[in-house]
Parts: structure tokens; C-alpha cells; sequence
């Protein structure tokens, strides 16, 4: 039986929100094992003086969780 947990997690970028979901996986695969997905839930941007100087994503990373082993 498949157990999955899900990981709420923000990230940012310079240049785009893809670029910032790209590099939140890319961290959450330091840490996570077993990610078979991701839900962007949200999608923001940081301006100043008028122009988008950082893109954020706020989004859920799925995963299975390990078969408990002995008892």
C-alpha cells in the first residue's frame, strides 16, 4: 500500500515563475525522496519602482513515504 505526504514550500526567482518552481523541486529533491508530483497554488511577484523584480511560487510537492521497516 502507497502512502503519499504532501510539502508545502515557497520559492523565488529573478526571471520566471517557471524557473522558480523549477529550482524549489530542484531543493526539495535534496531533502525529499520518492516526489511524484507538484501543485503550484499560487503565483506572485515583487515589484519595485514598478517593475517585477522577483517571481515566487507557492506550491506542494508530493511523495510517497517509505514502507515502515520491522517493528
Amino acid at each position: 500500500m502507497a502512502i503519499a505526504s504532501v510539502s508545502t514550500i515557497t520559492s523565488a526567482s529573478p526571471n520566471s515563475w517557471q524557473e522558480a518552481a523549477e529550482l524549489g523541486l530542484a531543493r526539495a529533491r535534496q531533502t525529499l525522496r520518492g516526489i511524484t508530483g507538484i501543485k503550484i497554488l499560487e503565483e506572485k511577484a515583487r515589484v519595485e519602482d514598478g517593475v517585477i523584480v522577483e517571481y515566487l511560487v507557492t506550491m506542494q510537492v508530493i511523495f510517497l513515504l517509505e514502507e515502515a521497516t520491522g517493528t
